[in-house]
């Protein structure tokens, strides 16, 4: 049986791409609200008014629509959390970044999880596939976090025993685990808690910028006594 190519974005129409992210992102409010295995294709069909034969043009199956849903929510997370998740390399960067992930809770009203999070825990144990392109958007998420603090550790403003990759995925735990709490708790105490401790203990790693310069300069050495050179 001829299997059909993979119809590529940038090869549609400009309509074309129009009525492909109108399914994607129906699909993508249905199965964060209801879950995949609840998520039909009919039901997809009707929320993004499309007939059979429009929804099969762009997706062979539910598999190929999950995977399209994963990539539409990952660029929605990351996006979500710019300016600050690009450049975490300071203390007051990761705080406004804190802050704006709390705000998100807030404005939710701590209902839903992670959208990401929520299909890894459905899907992980059942499709393969989606269990590795959950982890692999995960990682990039990660991976904002971990540089960060990585130009941290190489300006020296981290103790040279801190580890940068640890402590990267130390606070995207955080993250992930205050969000699940704060569905279930429906405040968000426990978000804050984790990730304030967290940054608090970055924070007691950072050099105290006196240590950084511990390199003399030639002649510092020498001290004037008495008098100030005129």
């Amino acid at each position: 049986m001829p299997v059909k190519p993979v119809i590529k974005q940038e090869a549609l129409t400009a309509k074309g791409r129009l009525t492909r992210q109108r399914i994607v992102a129906a699909a993508a409010h249905l199965m964060f609200e209801r879950g995949v295995a609840r998520t039909s294709l009919d039901d997809v069909k009707r929320a993004a008014d499309v007939s059979s034969s429009q929804l099969y043009h762009y997706f062979d199956d539910k598999s190929a629509l999950v995977s399209a849903v994963i990539e539409f929510q990952t660029a929605a997370i990351l996006a979500g959390q710019q300016p600050q998740l690009a450049s975490l390399d300071s203390i007051p960067a990761l705080r406004a970044w804190r802050d704006t992930l709390i705000g998100i809770r807030r404005h939710l009203r701590c209902q839903g999880g992670c959208p990401l999070g929520s299909l890894g825990s459905e899907l992980a144990d059942t499709d393969a596939r989606a269990r590795a392109e959950v982890a692999a958007a995960m990682r990039t998420w990660e991976s904002s976090i971990r540089d960060g603090l990585r130009a941290m550790h190489a300006r020296g403003e981290l103790a040279p025993s801190a580890k940068p990759d640890d402590l990267g995925m130390a606070i995207f735990a955080a993250v992930q685990g205050g969000i699940l709490l704060s569905q279930i708790y429906r405040e968000t105490a426990p978000m804050e808690i984790a990730l304030d401790t967290m940054i608090d203990h970055i924070a007691s790693l950072v050099v105290h910028p006196r240590k950084r310069r511990r390199r003399k300069m030639p002649g510092t050495d020498r001290h004037f006594r008495g008098r100030r050179p005129g």
